[in-house]
């Protein structure tokens, strides 16, 4: 099975390696291939998404990525930057369904910012749709405001979309994943404010019909934001957009003790997907081995199960890292008083030996 390696900037290269020596340990044998992609991809050919890299990603059964992003590239055209690969990788390959699992685990409850008992037994899915909203509306860009209190001046403006379609697909995603969990959907909007929420809102409920045995609620966005701080276990699985999604899933990731924690899936029709940590490149930290690899390793599990369907070796690897916690063997951002501090490549290794 062809994966496309695209470890990207920062410490992306760091964890991806990690998750490539986990896939390499499982004994099925994988065509990995790696190209450039992100700011390192800018540097080698003058563009975040060469050709050749696309053309890699549209070819393997999945992708395996990194992360992109640097400061020093903060100054480059908007089109030119690291992260017009992951936005051009989702539109490129309809990668519109993105999963973002939360999950506490029990030995990680200390390093949560939240009580025990709020975060204990967490397990949220959110699902974030990925090809439309204000990422992507046109049109967009800066102008001279026609504002009569600021005629004359700059202005940035963006524009927010949402077409019937692009709701029913990712609605389906939500409850089809609802049914094979608790059987209730969070959708969440603001409806009250906005009109492209207030069509998601009424395209969710129409579709919700065709789910009897699942249940729907609404919720808008400020509400959802802090209810998953007040109480994250009302939650089963959450429907968002874009936006919404960025921002939610980033929050719930800290529930679990670090973003460090957290996989990820962006997922077409058919399921094939690009996998990655929810995180950024972190390049403060790049180089300096201290970068939880497990979101990249439990990124490279859901990749085994969605995309290559081979969901033994995906509970072998969940199964090895929950045995790496029981061990008390934390990287910087999970650590706490009483376990073991260890760098990106010992958590690999444990990771690796836990599999045996």
């Amino acid at each position: 099975m062809k994966i496309a390696v695209l470890p990207g900037d920062g410490i992306g290269p760091e964890i991806v390696a990690e998750a490539v020596k986990v896939l390499k340990a499982l004994g099925p044998t994988f065509d990995l291939e790696e190209a450039p992609v992100g700011g390192a991809a800018y540097d080698l050919s003058g563009h975040p998404l060469p050709p050749a890299t696309l053309e890699l990603a549209k070819s393997a059964d999945a992708i395996l990525f990194g992360a992109v992003g640097d400061w020093k590239y903060d100054t480059l055209a908007r089109e030119l930057r690291p992260e017009q690969a992951i936005l051009g990788l989702r539109k490129h390959l309809a990668l519109f369904a993105n999963f973002r699992p939360a999950i506490c685990y029990p030995e990680l409850t200390a390093a949560s910012s939240l009580k025990p008992e709020i975060v204990g037994g967490l397990d949220i899915l959110i699902v974030r749709e990925l090809n439309g909203d204000i990422y992507f509306g046109q049109p967009r860009g800066i102008r001279t405001s026609e504002h009569a209190l600021f005629k004359g001046a700059r202005e940035g403006f963006d524009t927010m979309h949402y077409s019937e379609p692009e709701v029913i697909r990712i609605g389906k995603v939500a409850f089809e994943a609802a049914r094979k969990r608790s059987k209730k959907v969070c959708s969440v909007d603001k409806a009250n404010v906005l009109e492209t929420s207030q069509l998601w809102r009424d395209v969710m409920t129409k579709l919700a019909a065709d789910y009897p045995d699942v249940e729907l609620s609404h919720m808008y966005v400020d509400n959802a934001a802090m209810q998953l701080v007040k109480a994250p276990k009302a939650f089963d699985v959450v429907v968002t957009g874009n936006l919404f999604g960025d921002i939610l899933s980033d929050e719930a990731a800290m529930l679990t003790g670090s973003i460090g924690m957290l996989p990820s899936a962006s997922l077409d029709k058919n399921n094939k997907g690009l996998y990655e940590p929810s995180h950024g490149s972190a390049p403060d930290i790049a180089g300096k081995g201290i970068a939880n690899p497990l979101a990249t390793i439990l990124s490279a599990a859901m990749m085994l199960r969605y995309s290559l369907g081979m969901t033994g070796e995906a509970n072998r690897i969940e199964k090895a890292v929950q045995t790496v916690l029981q061990q008390g063997l934390r990287t910087a951002d999970i650590y706490t008083e009483g376990t073991q501090r260890v760098s990106t490549v010992q958590m690999g290794d444990a990771v690796v030996a836990a599999l045996a």
